[in-house]
């Protein structure tokens, strides 16, 4: 059981992001085809929840743990949902894309 997630793994950027994943695509998952709009919601407040989260048991940081949980959370957020995947010519065009005639943009739902 103790090499799955741990408290100190889901402390890491890494934990926090795979844990985001998971849970955001089972959620949405569960809720259906209705879901899938609400995915990057999801995602968003887990990342959040687990940033504070990790920012309420650090004992030696001051009260600008605050502050760098939110951006904490905004890199276990980008982590998850793919913010990585550069540049936009490695990404395959969507459908709707195609189309329409349209290039992908540099920033388009990861979702």
């Amino acid at each position: 059981m103790n090499d799955l997630f741990t408290w100190a793994a889901l402390g890491t950027i890494a934990g926090a992001s795979a844990a985001t994943l998971l849970a955001t695509n089972v959620i949405g998952g569960l809720i259906g085809p209705s879901g899938d709009k609400l995915r990057k919601w999801i995602a968003i407040a887990i990342a959040l929840l687990l940033s504070y989260l990790t920012a309420a048991f650090a004992d030696e940081a001051g009260g600008e743990k605050w502050v760098i949980a939110f951006f904490n959370a905004l890199v276990i957020f980008s982590a998850a949902l793919g913010v990585s995947q550069f540049p936009p010519g490695n990404r395959q065009a969507t459908p709707a894309q195609l189309a329409s005639g349209r290039e992908p943009r540099l920033f388009r739902s990861w979702v």
